[in-house]
């Protein structure tokens, strides 16, 4: 627990990092004097890196240990971080961002693998669960502590101070972390796992298992509403098509945040359990996230009332634990020396989505005049999308399932002497 802790708490840095424009959307308009479509695309390069480091990280993690990815990751994240709190102009600050995504991308994949070699297998999805739980505490850093310092100390103070976390973890992780328990080395990759052409087969063969595929696709549909809102366009929408106040918006955001976390803690016992219930939980999910969006947007008043936006805010806490679901398709259906590769794939699903929404809401938001109904509606397209996926592939992904179960327990009886 201590070992896996240092890594999450890598994660919990990242997170604090990754969300902390979402309470400074509104400073970020007025300091580099831009629309919503410039805004939001602070959060979409920052994504685009995120997602297209997933595969080289995973396979970076696969060859050379979480420890030292965790490492590169953290000195990034907190360089752009740093630099995001100096930038004066809207170029600079979008390089910081970018850093920041590249760091940012290297720290679940690695807390994954710590989990998988410091606890059994019967424990990952209630591991995963708890990693992102710890994660989503650090969005409320930002929601609660961050947004206070950013209006009392304002932009450069609070930034610049938010990067000693990142210090603070890269001492603990160099003198601490480990990658395995003593005497649990995993044996060295033969000479042939290397090269261009390896790196092909390790993707290729982990894109071919249809739980990889259906594990993305999950993550896909699930993780995007409450990212896109936590990230960017939650507090603007409060704010500027609500009508309620910053500190109001705020606790609205936090309360996104709280439910996720006691989502996570009930989502991991549940499948950890009933390993059958993975797919009613993603997909209940998803339908209650649409449900709850197209009561909100459809709203006849022009503004919804409180009641209505304190239960949308407590669905969207169940996205981020189900998209924690796609992981828990993924691995029973790779060997231990591809799950990094496989992760990064089922990552990139979700990250995929909120990049694409975030940029579709700033377009429509500048086309249609700040239309936060029209703007929002983009969801339910790519919702819609993910979930036919989903249907396609459970079919084959669950038998690809039960056919590797039983070959293990033959494996398991038929020892040879």
């Amino acid at each position: 627990m201590a070992v896996w802790g240092i890594g999450v708490a890598v994660y919990f840095v990242a997170i604090t990092y990754r969300t902390s424009l979402g309470v400074a959307g509104l400073d970020a308009a007025e300091r580099f004097h831009i629309n919503a479509s410039a805004l939001s695309t602070f959060s979409i390069l920052q994504l685009l890196v995120y997602a297209g480091m997933q595969i080289p990280v995973g396979l970076m993690v696969d060859r050379l240990g979480a420890k030292k990815v965790l490492t590169l990751g953290v000195v990034l994240y907190t360089l752009g971080q740093f630099g995001f709190a100096l930038s004066a102009s809207y170029p600079m600050a979008l390089g910081s961002r970018a850093l920041l995504g590249c760091g940012d991308a290297m720290t679940f994949i690695s807390v994954l693998r710590l989990g998988a070699r410091w606890f059994p297998s019967r424990r990952g999805p209630m591991i995963a669960q708890i990693a992102a739980l710890v994660g989503m505490a650090g969005n409320l850093v930002s929601t609660l502590v961050l947004a206070r310092f950013l209006h009392t100390f304002g932009w450069t103070p609070t930034f610049a101070a938010s990067a000693a976390g990142g210090v603070l973890v890269l001492i603990v992780l160099l003198l601490f972390l480990k990658d395995h328990p003593e005497g649990f080395e995993p044996p060295p990759a033969p000479a042939e796992h290397t090269g261009a052409g390896f790196v092909r087969r390790q993707i290729a063969d982990a894109w071919r298992e249809p739980g990889t595929r259906l594990g993305m696709w999950v993550h896909f549909t699930t993780q995007f509403p409450a990212m896109v809102f936590l990230l960017l366009w939650g507090l603007p929408f409060l704010v500027e098509a609500q009508g309620l106040s910053r500190g109001t918006a705020g606790e609205l955001l936090t309360l996104v945040v709280l439910s996720n976390m006691a989502v996570g803690l009930v989502y991991g016992q549940v499948i950890a359990r009933h390993h059958a219930a993975r797919m009613p939980l993603a997909l209940g999910t998803v339908g209650a996230t649409a449900l709850m969006w197209a009561i909100v947007l459809s709203w006849p008043a022009d503004h919804a009332p409180m009641w209505l936006l304190i239960a949308l805010c407590a669905v969207l806490g169940a996205c981020g634990p189900a998209s924690m679901i796609g992981f828990d398709f993924a691995r029973p259906a790779n060997p231990p020396e591809r799950q990094g590769t496989a992760s990064g794939i089922v990552n990139m699903g979700g990250f995929t989505a909120s990049m694409t929404t975030l940029l579709a809401v700033g377009v429509l938001l500048d086309a249609t005049g700040d239309n936060y109904r029209i703007a929002l509606a983009s969801i339910f397209v790519l919702e819609a999308a993910g979930v036919c996926q989903i249907l396609r592939l459970r079919g084959s992904a669950a038998r690809r399932e039960r056919e590797r179960l039983v070959v293990s327990r033959v494996e398991a009886v038929h020892v040879p002497a």
